[in-house]
């Protein structure tokens, strides 16, 4: 696609024949003396050139004037599409989207266009020797018209090139910053795997194996070999895809292998304070019996029913809280890791159930003694909170809202039936106190609903 080289033709030997010479020295010597002494003068303008007039030699001086014209042009076309070539093979070696491809197509189509314009000159440039002796002022006419044509034809189609070189910035822009990230991409990812390999160095040498942290860094020894064998082998793209994936993988290497002693320390702490919790949950688990005989004798079985499974579900969950701690600290002898985390996890999580379980025995006795012994005050708390709702549901209204006023009045029903569950021999004070908190969790869904609307429409 590259135009053919200007070739300038060599210019004819203007050396006079050795026969017409020798005739000439005849023809001179029957001359008179001032005859030959005039000759001189007649052939001082050097060599043996015809000369055919002023009309002549200024079509050949036109003419090569067009042709100098010409070769400025075709020269200029040249430099712009050698140019023009290197930016294509940057977008190529990057970019392997639709456009870049358009793109590529588009710049071949114009390099036909090229090829054909360079073919017109020259060809143009062949047919005509304007160094000929006896070129008439016809053929230099003929020559500069052809020559002319050939330099506008090659100017027009520079002209095209510089456009479309123009369309090109985005793609071209977008390929150099990806050529300018991928050199220091690399050297980050190598410097990344360095980095990670010495942290997993420094944690062996505190006496920590770090096996499944040394697997992963292996995993990324025929990543760093693709890496070094470069974007000519594998693509710019896809070596700054990996140069990134390599770079975040092994930092998170590091990153682990950095706080591995710290992660060991802090596994210590855990079975210490998991295995002091469990001791004393069981002492505490001890104390569930009296509690539930208590609220036998005093309430009624609705009070304390949902709490006789209680001591043994809990000697159970200590018991099996106990065996994942052993298992926590084998693998943490074992120094793994990922595991004794997540057996400290479940052995939490069963503590924290018992927790709860132990708790709610004691904390019912507690509620049950308080509403028996005053239950008007949990009364008026949940009366509070429905005038309060009502008020808020009739501010800046003189009707209220149905949707807020028929859950709040039977909020208001709702209680009056559960102050009167208490009349009787043996009232359910379980009964009541779960009645007043729903009647509350009611009342404050209307309230926040309430607020929610009026809150939109400002």
């Amino acid at each position: 696609m590259v135009p053919r080289a200007h070739r300038r033709l060599p210019h004819r030997s203007r050396r006079p024949r050795r026969r017409g010479a020798a005739r000439d020295a005849l023809t001179l010597a029957g001359l008179p003396l001032v005859a030959v002494l005039a000759l001189p003068a007649a052939f001082a303008g050097g060599g043996t050139r015809r000369w055919f007039g002023g009309r002549a030699e200024s079509q050949r001086a036109e003419a090569q004037a067009a042709k100098d014209a010409a070769a400025a042009a075709f020269y200029e076309l040249d430099t712009a599409q050698r140019d023009l070539r290197i930016s294509i093979e940057t977008i190529t070696a990057v970019d392997d989207s639709p456009a870049a491809r358009r793109a590529v197509a588009d710049f071949e189509a114009l390099g036909r266009r090229i090829d054909e314009a360079s073919h017109q000159y020259i060809q143009a440039v062949d047919s005509h020797d304007l160094d000929r002796d006896d070129l008439e002022a016809s053929a230099a006419s003929r020559a500069r018209a052809e020559l002319t044509a050939a330099k506008e034809e090659l100017g027009r189609v520079k002209r095209e090139l510089d456009r479309f070189t123009e369309g090109l910035g985005p793609l071209i822009g977008k390929a150099e910053t990806q050529l300018a990230r991928l050199a220091p991409a690399v050297e980050r990812a190598r410097q990344a795997l360095l980095a990670a390999s010495n942290a997993l160095d420094t944690a062996r040498g505190s006496g920590l194996r770090a096996d499944d942290l040394a697997a992963r860094l292996a995993t990324l020894g025929p990543e760093l070999t693709r890496l070094n064998q470069g974007a000519g082998q594998h693509g710019v793209p896809q070596t700054l895809e990996r140069a990134e994936r390599v770079t975040r993988e092994a930092e998170a290497v590091r990153t682990e292998a950095e706080r591995l002693p710290e992660r060991a320390a802090e596994i210590d702490r855990r079975l210490v304070s998991l295995r002091t919790r469990a001791q004393a949950l069981t002492t505490r688990a001890g104390q569930v019996e009296p509690v539930l005989s208590e609220l036998r004798r005093r309430f009624t079985a609705s009070c304390w029913q949902d709490l006789q499974q209680v001591p043994e579900q809990a000697a159970e969950s200590v018991r099996q809280a106990e065996r994942k701690l052993a298992e926590a600290q084998a693998a943490r002898d074992e120094q793994r890791w990922p595991d004794a985390t997540a057996l400290l996890s479940t052995v939490r999580a069963l503590l924290n159930t018992t927790d709860e379980a132990v708790s709610a025995a004691g904390d019912r006795l507690r509620q049950l003694n308080a509403v028996q012994k005053d239950p008007q005050r949990e009364i008026e708390r949940t009366r509070f909170a429905i005038r309060d709702a009502q008020r808020l549901a009739m501010a800046g209204r003189n009707t209220p809202d149905p949707r807020h006023a028929r859950p709040l009045d039977d909020s208001v029903s709702r209680l009056d039936r559960a102050v009167a569950s208490l009349d009787g021999r043996h009232p359910d004070y379980w009964h009541f106190l779960t009645e007043t908190d729903a009647v509350r969790r009611t009342v404050a869904g209307v309230v926040a609903r309430i607020r929610e609307e009026r809150g939109a429409g400002h």
